[in-house]
């Protein structure tokens, strides 16, 4: 239960590790109170109280956002439903997960699918909890959220009708682990409401970490069995659906399948058969109906059906074949294509293996690596390939592929890349929906000499090499390719320019995979020559005449005396109400070696010279003269100023300096290239031999950033 997904990203998870809901660092928006189970478990049992959760009441708004109930729900303990309620009866089977009144059997589908593997299962559902030992009314589950798992603590007053729960629960009447699973994730999501519909897909990357693929079977690949087989030899979860009927929900069809709902796969097979005639393998699917009844496919290798007569009964036994009314059932490869629409797979990492199933075959684990990332109007958020203007201004990714797989006949690698964005479903309430997404790869023929990051030129000449199926509003769009060894670059990005959103992108290869933000490092260099001060100081000039007078004797300026200066000088050239005292103030700070307060006049003519600079570049880029430099015009500017910078100090200065018309005033921008100029002169001080880290005590610390 300790191994987790580690995130080779900027931020890198320094080991496995748990975050509490509402704990920094969770990726999960709008959480302001930490739960801590133990804590609160151990507070209620010294007070003798069953635990009630301020942030999830045993409210009607925990369940619909969008209207009142029709109908009055009572929120009861298990204690108060049955009289020996159990969190598990005999473990947990796929057999516990049935579906009540809510449209979630998307996430039943994977509950059920999880019971397959114990660790799995187990990482989500602690066993440290039950009703009978230390019970307080309160339990808690391990759900992944954009690369981190968080640990969710809820009470265990559910919602029912007549005493008998509403939602999900299990087909054995005292047992409780799926109906607190359930209320636990509609918790995380804001309510029972927002889990109306969704995809399978969605719920197994929450209880694994892992990654998803889709297809749709009237389109997919010929080796798609391979793929099923590979999958399951790596403990893939996985599941499959028949397109719904528009006009009926969850219609029967008449082999017994019902369209628009979510089934598990729980075992692919190539299964030895033999008949009078011939003898060898066929490929076999075994497909559970989440709600465990009878409700089952009625063709070919059905329960009971004359098939299984061919097939011998050691493998019968191997695959534990029953022919109960439990909802599950075996079919023909064949037959599953030709009736199902959908399949789709959660391929789990490393991370999410049993030791076991590693140190037995070390071919069966994924590579993975993982980023997060956003997109901000006006710096990052520059729309799909046909924005040409401003795609190369989203957020930029390199990977390198070396090895080949091993069975792999045209010595390509298979990689899988997904692209999930953070907190859509749970942002439902308030109106959002998930943006339209998609990713676009492209080959680096030249690695060592393409620019960092790619620029508008090379997206204009060169064509991608791959590219996500289609742009669409759902929280994940994934996709398998088969990519010769190389280096490459995926620029994930929304549909439309200036929509605003934070994402994860994971890449899993069977082989190792290297992988990269495709940025700039941050640093200062030095200025280009069109806009270097060309300014000289002399006695007759007007700035020094002016400095001379505004200072007095002890020729030394504040910054009131500096504004003075700046704004009699400025205020000539642009129409603005002058610089602020903050933007003074920093100006004074940045120059200020002894912390006087003041500038003298060789200070003074550094200060001048780098803002006659800064003024340059501002006129530069303000191609239409309206006194306002455009944020994405932003990197450039700051970079003719010497300024390197990656695209995330491109999205906090936007936030900082920007407003919302994606522009700056002179004095922002101003204030802009200061802030650049002292934090990058503060850390290299301790960076002597840049070597891209410093040290700083608090003090020292405090001290640097909050006088520049």
């Amino acid at each position: 239960m300790k191994s987790l997904y580690h995130k080779d990203s900027r931020e890198r998870r320094k080991g496995p590790g748990i975050l509490k809901l509402g704990e920094k660092g969770t990726g999960i928006k709008g959480r302001t109170t930490v739960q801590d189970f133990v804590q609160i478990r151990d507070s209620c049992l010294e007070n003798g109280t069953l635990f009630e959760d301020p942030s999830f009441p045993a409210e009607d708004s925990s369940i619909y956002y969008s209207r009142r109930s029709a109908r009055n729900f009572e929120w009861l303990r298990p204690t108060e439903i049955v009289g020996d309620p159990q969190l598990f009866v005999e473990g947990a089977s796929r057999f516990d997960v049935q579906q009540g009144e809510l449209g979630d059997c998307w996430l039943l589908a994977a509950m059920a699918s999880l019971t397959l593997n114990e660790r799995l299962f187990h990482q989500v559902v602690p066993e440290d909890q039950s009703f009978t030992d230390n019970y307080a009314g309160i339990f808690h589950f391990r759900i992944w959220q954009y690369g981190s798992w968080v640990d969710v603590v809820v009470d265990d007053r559910l919602p029912t009708c007549d005493g008998k729960l509403v939602f999900l629960q299990s087909h054995t009447k005292n047992e409780f682990w799926s109906a607190l699973l359930e209320k636990a994730y509609a918790k995380l999501h804001g309510g029972y409401e927002a889990l109306k519909g969704g995809t399978t897909c969605e719920a197994m990357e929450d209880f694994t970490g892992g990654v998803s693929e889709m297809y749709e079977l009237n389109q997919s690949p010929p080796n798609l069995f391979k793929i099923l087989l590979k999958a399951h030899e790596r403990s893939s979860l996985m599941s499959c659906a028949i397109e719904p009927d528009p006009d009926q929900l969850e219609a029967e069809t008449p082999m017994g399948l019902i369209k628009g709902h979510a089934y598990s796969i729980t075992s692919v097979k190539m299964m030895d058969i033999r008949t009078p005639r011939m003898s060898g393998q066929i490929p076999m699917i075994r497909i559970r109906n989440p709600w465990g009844n009878e409700a089952e496919w009625k063709g070919a290798w059905s329960d009971q059906s004359p098939e299984w007569q061919f097939i011998p009964a050691e493998e019968k036994e191997e695959v534990g074949l029953t022919f109960d009314r439990d909802g599950e059932f075996w079919m023909s490869f064949r037959d599953f294509s030709a009736h199902y629409s959908r399949l789709e797979i959660v391929n789990l990492n490393a991370d999410s293996l049993e030791e076991e199933e590693l140190s037995g075959n070390q071919s069966k684990r994924w590579s993975a690596n993982e980023f997060a990332g956003n997109w901000v109007k006006g710096a990052s958020a520059g729309g799909c390939r046909n924005h040409l203007a401003t795609f190369h201004l989203n957020p930029q990714y390199r990977i390198t592929l070396e090895d080949p797989d091993d069975d792999d006949n045209d010595d390509k690698c298979t990689v899988i890349v997904a692209l999930m964005q953070k907190n859509r479903r749970a942002q439902r309430k308030i109106g959002l929906d998930c943006l339209t997404i998609g990713f676009t790869i492209y080959l680096l023929k030249n690695p060592d000499t393409a620019p960092k990051p790619l620029d508008n030129k090379f997206f204009k000449y060169n064509a991608s090499v791959a590219r996500s199926p289609s742009f669409i509003n759902l929280r994940e769009v994934s996709c398998r390719f088969k990519l010769p060894p190389g280096v490459y670059a995926i620029i994930p990005s929304t549909f439309e320019p200036n929509e605003e959103g934070e994402f994860i992108l994971r890449v899993f290869s069977e082989k190792k995979n290297n992988m990269e933000e495709n940025d700039e490092e941050v640093d200062i260099g030095e200025a280009d020559e069109q806009v270097k001060s060309n300014d000289t100081f002399d006695d007759s000039s007007d700035v020094v005449q002016l400095f001379r007078r505004v200072a007095g004797v002890d020729m030394e300026i504040d910054w009131v005396e500096l504004q003075n200066v700046l704004n009699t000088s400025f205020q000539r050239e642009f129409a603005f109400e002058g610089f602020s005292k903050d933007v003074c103030r920093s100006m004074i700070a940045m120059l200020d070696s002894d912390h006087s307060g003041k500038l003298g006049f060789e200070e003074f003519k550094k200060l001048w010279s780098d803002i006659q600079t800064w003024k340059n570049t501002f006129k530069l880029y303000d191609r239409d003269h309206s006194n306002t430099l455009s944020t994405l015009e932003l990197r450039s500017a700051l970079h003719a100023v010497g300024y390197r910078l990656n695209y995330h100090v491109l999205n906090a200065l936007v936030l900082r300096y920007g407003n919302r018309q994606g522009t700056l005033a002179f004095d922002d921008f101003i204030m802009c290239a200061i802030k650049m100029k002292s934090m990058i002169e503060a850390f290299k001080e301790r960076d002597p031999y840049n070597t891209k880290r410093a040290t700083f005590t608090l003090d020292e610390w405090i001290d640097k950033t909050l006088y520049c």
